[in-house]
């Protein structure tokens, strides 16, 4: 991992997705940029027309400007002990974050917060649309707690899918330093596959994860709220899992464990589409 990429935008929280990055980028000796994200305020304001529209656009502008300071000051604390870079989205956020993760090793992105009005307009989707576009292993934070960047409990989210075996490959720097891996599936009856869960312990054990290895089963309900009621009940810091879902009329469509994790989330999710 050398080559880190983190989202911000004028939200407090912004700050401990940075703070987390920068963890990760210190640990593993990794580039670090930062990129401002956010939409201009105009083109998230419709109602701004009319004989209105120079004063609204005056005033969008100083809201802009203003949402811009607020992240730029957490940058600048951050950069104060070390070495950081900053990328201005612009008026195109979206299309500069996917340019820039494309060539990253790991996405930093928060969790949508719809009531954190601080946060200024986010392209929508940012962050199905930024994991699957790009195809890169992304660490979504949650956008309330506190959490550690170095999990020492990680909590795999497995299926024989190309999805999960991608994320569990995106997670091996955080699972070499663990201190304990639970694998969560599905019962599935298909003698094709054998049994799954020791197929994905034979893999860790040949990739050097030297921690316990311990097997849970999550029902065949609502397996996203079954793995966050298993993360919390096993204390973990982090989870592992294949981001599943395709885009439809400029909606993104997504899988059902997959929206109840980004929308329910109380731990760090590692994600790859």
């Amino acid at each position: 991992m050398k080559s880190i990429l983190v989202h911000l935008d004028a939200s407090p929280r912004a700050a401990v997705r940075l703070a987390m990055a920068r963890s990760l980028a210190r640990r593993h000796g990794a580039e670090l940029t930062a990129l401002y994200g956010v939409l201009p305020s105009i083109l998230a304001s419709p109602w701004a027309a009319g004989e209105s529209m120079a004063y609204a656009a005056s005033a969008l502008a100083d809201l802009d400007q203003a949402q811009r300071e607020r992240a730029r000051a957490v940058f600048e604390q951050a950069v104060s002990d070390g070495a950081l870079n900053w990328v201005d989205g612009g008026t195109a956020p979206y299309w500069s974050l996917l340019q820039h993760a494309l060539t990253s090793d790991l996405v930093v992105l928060g969790q949508a917060d719809a009531g954190d009005a601080l946060t200024g307009a986010l392209p929508p989707d940012l962050v199905p649309a930024c994991i699957a576009d790009s195809g890169k292993p992304t660490l979504v934070v949650p956008f309330a707690g506190k959490f550690e960047p170095n999990a020492k409990q990680v909590l795999i989210a497995w299926k024989p899918t190309r999805e999960a075996a991608r994320a569990v490959t995106a997670a091996l720097p955080w699972l070499r330093q663990a201190e304990r891996v639970l694998v969560a599936s599905q019962p599935e009856v298909d003698e094709r596959r054998g049994d799954a869960g020791t197929s994905i312990e034979h893999w860790l054990r040949n990739h050097d994860i030297a921690a316990p290895i311990h097997s849970h089963r999550v029902g065949t309900g609502d397996a996203g709220e079954s793995l966050l009621s298993l993360a919390a009940d096993t204390g973990a810091d982090l989870l592992v899992m294949g981001c599943y879902g395709h885009s439809r009329a400029r909606e993104w469509v997504l899988g059902g464990v997959t929206r109840t994790v980004l929308e329910s989330m109380t731990l760090p999710v590692l994600m790859v589409h």
